[in-house]
């Protein structure tokens, strides 16, 4: 058996979504920029795309932009969002994704940004309170926070963030790569300014994405070249990538409640399972169903000398997943967000991530793999 845990890292694609985009690929090879009559096909294959995605959001589709990834989405809003409207001071936490870190760290370096890092508990969670207070004692701030953590799972309250950064007037950027697709997004509700999205996390293709611009806030193009994107982002769209975005979106609404159920009955099983067959697990962030995202668990193992190879026996083993250990003391080896909640350095961690087409076959076949892993290095395991 191969068992495929790693769906934050990207997902499979669904087979409605491949076969959406092969038929534009067979059928629909028109610039969109064109204004024959191939063109104008691959045009209203993008509109269309852009206004099912929006109707999904509860948004307009004025306010959706096509990107290559999530990444860019996140460089966009960040660089745009400050330097275009005058912001000289960003809040976030040392746990957001590097396409957020790096890009506030760059902006630092180079002077145009005072840089402020909030506070996070041993599970992830944020200092509301810290946040007021900065928002209160700085100009206008551009406050960057992910709705749910790629590596521990832990989910913000975001409408609480908003809610504060309406009252202080600052910018909201919220990182919803992991979110989009597994939860309702309802923009009209939402005090948020701008949301990012790359389709490959709920079984859409790569190298395709969106940043949700709300129209209360203007910026000027990231990237120039030609009027594409309404003159907001030069370069020939991704037709098929786009469609195939649109499609995987829609399919993932369709069907998300039932998903839902589906994939945290995983998690929680293998919670229990991990608790009753290895003596010494413990896990990092939250694992409550209301705090964490139903798709992640990231599990710390027992400290043991195979602890730098488990990831490798797991793959040995038919078990795709990923994780690490947090930063050891004066490197940058490891992950930044074990280190940011003050994780073991010692224990390894593995982050197991579940996807729909997964299955409580799979979860008692990576317990019984991990049990044979630790058997002769666990005490009475």
């Amino acid at each position: 058996m191969r068992v495929y845990m790693d769906n934050a890292a990207t997902t499979p694609m669904d087979a409605e979504v491949i076969k959406v985009m092969c038929n534009v690929m067979e059928n629909h090879f028109g610039n969109p920029s064109s204004i024959h009559a191939h063109g104008r096909e691959a045009r209203a294959l993008v509109e269309k795309s852009r206004k099912t995605i929006a109707n999904l959001l509860h948004t307009s589709p004025a306010e959706i932009f096509f990107t290559s990834s999530g990444t860019e989405a996140d460089n966009t809003a960040i660089r745009c969002g400050m330097l275009d409207n005058n912001i000289t001071h960003a809040i976030t936490t040392r746990l957001e994704h590097h396409a957020v870190i790096h890009t506030f760290e760059a902006m630092e370096k180079a002077g145009s940004i005072k840089l402020s890092y909030l506070d996070v508990d041993s599970k992830g969670n944020i200092d509301f309170n810290q946040l007021e207070s900065l928002l209160q004692n700085n100009e206008r701030s551009f406050v960057s926070l992910m709705q749910a953590n790629n590596e521990i799972g832990i989910l913000t309250d975001i409408v609480r963030v908003g809610d504060l950064c309406e009252q202080y007037n600052a910018v909201f950027h919220c990182d919803t790569v992991q979110t989009m697709g597994h939860y309702p997004h309802d923009l009209s509700k939402l005090k948020i300014h701008f949301i990012t999205c790359a389709g490959h996390k709920f079984h859409g293709p790569k190298g395709v994405g969106f940043l949700h611009v709300n129209h209360k806030i203007k910026i000027k193009p990231f990237i120039y070249g030609g009027a594409q994107e309404r003159n907001m982002r030069g370069g020939t769209e991704n037709i098929y990538g786009i469609v195939g975005l649109a499609k995987a979106l829609e399919l993932a609404y369709t069907d998300m409640e039932h998903h839902q159920v589906h994939i945290q009955g995983l998690k929680s099983y293998l919670i229990e399972q991990l608790q009753a067959n290895i003596p010494g697990v413990l896990f990092n962030g939250e694992i409550d169903a209301d705090k964490s995202l139903y798709t992640v668990v990231n599990v710390s193992f027992p400290e043991t000398d195979m602890a730098d190879m488990l990831l490798f026996n797991l793959d040995i083993a038919g078990i795709s997943a990923s994780g690490g250990s947090a930063c050891s003391s004066g490197t940058d080896i490891g992950s930044h967000v074990l280190t940011g909640i003050g994780a073991s350095s010692t224990r390894p961690s593995v982050r197991f991530s579940f996807s729909k087409y997964n299955t409580k076959d799979e979860i008692d076949f990576v317990v019984g793999k991990l049990k044979e892993l630790f058997a002769e290095k666990v005490p009475n395991l």
